[in-house]
């Protein structure tokens, strides 16, 4: 039952942000005439796999910000089944996603946090993700604590 809450929410989320429009935040970001405080990308989706098409697209983008504006503090918070892909046992199944958040972390500055609740509930607790995932406490107020700093959400399909 406590599951089937748990589905149900992120489905009803996932219908509320369905008609936000991911790249129309972005360029409205690029469009914007003085850069906002931060970017914080959030991936809420029940798809394992899906973050080895995800994270490509979404460096594409954080490329074109970081060229209109440089110093663009930048997150990634993934708190819905995907973030299961970034375990280290999936480190080969899921590599595309794997050497991309590492590079993310690494290379680009970018924070990339996973959700410890979520994970919690599938009995996946913080050391089975790599060092370069940031296990916060709540995804949710992950995103909310960015926000309230001035970050711009950009919710993703």
């Amino acid at each position: 039952m406590k599951k089937a809450l748990i589905n149900l929410t992120f489905i009803i989320t996932g219908l509320l942000f369905y008609g936000t429009s991911y790249s129309n935040n972005v360029d409205s970001i690029l469009n914007s005439e003085q850069a906002p405080t931060g970017v914080v990308f959030e991936i809420v989706s029940g798809k394992p796999g899906i973050l080895n098409k995800l994270l490509p697209s979404i460096k594409l983008d954080i490329d074109r910000l970081r060229n209109r504006y440089p110093k663009l503090p930048i997150a990634i918070v993934s708190h819905g089944r995907e973030q299961f892909d970034l375990t280290s046992k999936n480190s080969s199944k899921y590599a595309v996603a794997h050497n991309m958040a590492k590079s993310l972390v690494k290379t680009n500055e970018v924070n990339l946090h996973i959700c410890e609740t979520h994970a919690g509930w599938y009995d996946i607790n913080a050391e089975d993700f790599p060092d370069y995932v940031d296990v916060a406490p709540a995804g949710p107020v992950q995103i909310n604590d960015y926000e309230e700093l001035g970050y711009e959400l950009i919710v993703l399909p």
